[in-house]
Parts: C-alpha cells; structure tokens; sequence
C-alpha cells in the first residue's frame, strides 16, 4: 500500500465542515487515513482575500496509482464546489494537493510529484513538519526540516482554535 501526502485547504464557507467533507471523501474513495495534522489558520497565498485558508495535512494509505488519486481529488474539489479559474489563485471551498506519494518522482503534463512548490511555501511545510518532520524530499534530498528551517516564505502559520 502506498503512502498519499495530501494538503487540504479552502477559505470559503464553512471551513472546518469542508475539510472533513473532504476527509470523509479520501476515506471512502483513496484510503485510510493514517496520520493527520493539527488545523492550521493561513492568509492566502499568491493572492489576496479577506477571509484565511485552514489548513491540514493527511497522510492516506492507497491502493490507488498516483494518476488516480490526482482523478479522484479533481472529483472531490468539484464535488465540494470548487472552481477553477485559469492562470491565477482565488478562494475556494476546498484544494487538495498531493505532496508526496511515497518516494516517487513524476513528471508529467498532468501529475509532477513531489509538489514543485512546496519546498516554497511555510503552509504546506509546517503541517507536514508536524506529522513526518524526518521524511526526505526525494528530489531535493533534504528532510521536511531542513526544509521548513530554510524557507524564507514570510507567512504566519498558526494552529487554528475555534472560538
């Protein structure tokens, strides 16, 4: 069984009800979940929007092939209302992104794994820092914290609390 490292964000809506919409999706259609991360609180990241992006990391057991799980989330963002828009970042009720899947490298038009921006940005490190801090990038060769520790995005991460 393969290991899935799946960042879940949105800042539409009820965030916290999306993220477990989305959990409960992952469950019943990619795998068990095996770890998770606490929730974080983030400002959007490449645009500007009032309203901040929670975060949590999850890692999912699959018998699913990388292609499929990328099909699989597509479907669960549409079933969950997201909208893509072209060429640019916008709110959303929900974005699942694979960060990891095992120790594989793909590159292809429709699938790069390990994420090609994560190494870049403090929302997706931090939570995965939490869960699997000593896990090798396989590309870059360095654990999530050397990355995390090298990462110059200036962006608050912050556990999340509900009032």
């Amino acid at each position: 069984m393969a290991r899935a490292y799946l960042l879940l964000g949105g800042n539409k809506g009820n965030r916290l009800m999306y993220l477990k919409a989305a959990k409960d999706y992952i469950i019943r259609l990619i795998g068990n979940i095996e770890k998770s991360s606490s929730v974080y609180e983030t400002q959007p990241w490449g645009f500007v929007h009032d309203t901040p992006f929670l975060n949590q990391l999850i890692i999912a057991g699959t018998l699913l092939e990388p292609l499929e799980v990328m099909q699989t989330i597509l479907n669960i963002e549409n079933n969950l209302g997201r909208v893509r828009k072209k060429d640019h970042y916008s709110a959303r009720t929900i974005d699942i992104d694979i960060l990891f899947y095992d120790n594989r490298i793909i590159n292809e038009k429709d699938l790069v794994i390990p994420h090609p921006q994560l190494h870049k940005r403090r929302f997706a490190l931090e939570p995965l820092a939490e869960v699997e801090p000593g896990l090798v990038h396989p590309v870059l060769k360095k654990t999530v914290t050397t990355l995390l520790s090298e990462c110059d995005d200036p962006m608050n991460v912050n556990n999340y609390t509900q009032a």
